[in-house]
This record gives structure tokens, C-alpha cells and sequence, in this order.
């Protein structure tokens, strides 16, 4: 089985994926995602990394704009690049974190659980301000920023709405039982799957 976790920044997903890793016995990627399809699409780790699952609004109108010509946009090629990591990935049982992976692997018919991990604002703050990576931002529109690139990149090439419960097996909030205990859901859970 392949697991998906979709998350909102702060909620998680990289700590919930990697301990999720441990217990299982299965590979976990998430950043991975990044040096492979950046090898594989012959952009750089740092084209990836800003564009690899981000998409503003007015990048969003330009990229629809320009795909309408001969051009190919970095954006879509990276897409691309990282749907076929994906797609490689999938054929053992591993962990995927983000990269509109459950619809991906859905239309292409691999069997996955599906998980939302999302919490309150408050919450994932207190994670964003550990995490350290909104450098001179405000940490709060950090946070706005992340989920909004997110769910715009989400909703550009996959045509679905980011946290929608009809797109995941199972929706978390992650500040109401903490991560340990979201991890302890998702093994039993996912036992009780692997045995139906």
C-alpha cells in the first residue's frame, strides 16, 4: 500500500510521515521529492523547492496564459517530472507527503490511503515558530502564504480543492490529538486496511 499525507504548513506532515516511516518499515518522501525531480527534469534543487508544490495566484494566471502557446512552463514541467518520481515510487509500498500525490496515483489506479492532516491557526503556529523557516517574514503570513500557494497549485493541476474529505480516507486534526498520538491512529488504521 502506498500512503498519502496531504497537510497544511504547521500541521505536521514531515513528522507525522517520517515516525509513520519508522513504524511501518516502509520509505518515507517528502523533501526527497525534490533532488529527484530535479534530477529528472533537469531543473535545479532550488527551481524545485520554489516551485515544486507552490503557485501563486498571478504565477497560477501566467503559467494558464502561456500553456496556451508553444511554451512550456517550468511549472508544468516540474509537475510533470515530479508525477513521473511519483508514479516510479509508487510501485513499493512507501509514504508520499504532499505533491498533489493522491490524485495522481488515483487516476493512475495505484492503491493508496489517503490522509489530511490539518489543525488550528494557534496550533500551527506554535509549529511554524519551532520549524524556523519563515526567515524575515511574519510568521502568520508565512503560514497564510504556504497554504494559499498550496491549495493554488493543488487546485491548478489536479482540478480538486486542497482538504476536501471527498479526496482522503481520512481527515486529522492533528492540534486536537497531537502527532504521536495522529501516528498511533494511522498504524492501527492502516493495519485494520491492510487486513480487509
Amino acid at each position: 500500500m502506498v500512503i498519502t499525507i496531504s497537510r497544511e504548513y504547521g500541521a505536521y506532515g514531515r513528522s507525522v510521515a517520517k515516525a509513520l516511516s519508522a513504524r511501518l518499515g516502509i520509505e518515507y518522501y517528502d523533501v526527497d521529492f525534490i533532488r529527484m525531480t530535479a534530477k529528472k527534469s533537469g531543473y535545479s534543487e532550488e527551481d524545485v523547492s520554489r516551485e515544486g508544490e507552490s503557485l501563486s495566484q498571478g504565477s497560477r494566471f501566467i503559467n494558464a496564459f502561456l500553456s496556451t502557446s508553444a511554451y512550456n512552463s517550468s511549472y508544468d514541467a516540474i509537475f510533470q517530472a515530479q508525477r513521473e518520481v511519483i508514479l516510479e515510487l509508487a510501485k513499493k509500498p512507501c509514504i508520499m507527503v504532499g505533491r498533489c500525490s493522491n490524485i495522481i496515483l488515483r487516476e493512475a489506479g495505484v492503491k493508496t490511503f489517503d490522509v489530511f492532516l490539518h489543525a488550528d491557526h494557534a496550533f500551527r503556529r506554535a509549529h511554524a515558530l519551532e520549524l524556523n523557516e519563515y526567515g524575515k517574514a511574519d510568521v502568520d503570513k508565512y503560514i497564510e502564504r504556504c497554504d494559499h500557494w498550496r491549495k493554488t497549485y493543488y487546485r491548478a493541476y489536479t482540478g480538486h480543492e486542497m482538504g476536501d474529505y471527498h479526496d482522503y480516507d481520512l481527515s486529522i486534526d492533528v492540534g486536537k490529538i497531537g502527532p504521536e498520538k495522529t501516528v498511533d491512529l494511522l498504524v492501527s488504521l492502516i493495519g485494520d486496511v491492510k487486513e480487509a
